[in-house]
């Protein structure tokens, strides 16, 4: 059996963005007021990449990870939606957060 794959620098991308994401929300949620986004932004960074590849282990032969889940979006799978929902919640957090920390706001 052969499957796709997304290559190595990609993933090497890919979970340090979880990584620096997760340590990020840490390090604020013990330091700030706020906690639910910083909880939330924790939760999903520890949670997206497992049922991600969670998911993605019962793809179909020759597909890659992102064929996938793209696949899946577009069946209404909601294990996709969720990862999808998570992604974009993580990266409208960072921009938030990115914003903040430039205007000199808490972040």
């Amino acid at each position: 059996m052969y499957w796709e794959s997304l290559p190595g620098w990609f993933w090497a991308i890919y979970y340090l963005f979880f990584l620096i994401t997760a340590g990020t929300a840490a390090f604020c949620l013990v330091r700030k007021k706020n906690r639910r986004m910083y909880v939330a932004a924790l939760l999903l960074a520890l949670l997206l990449p497992v049922v991600s590849l969670w998911k993605s282990i019962a793809r179909a032969e020759g597909m890659d990870e992102f064929e996938h889940f793209v696949m899946e979006l577009l069946q209404g799978s909601l294990w996709a939606v969720f990862v999808l929902a998570g992604y974009v919640f993580l990266f409208a957090w960072w921009g938030m957060f990115l914003k903040k920390k430039a205007f000199g706001g808490q972040g």
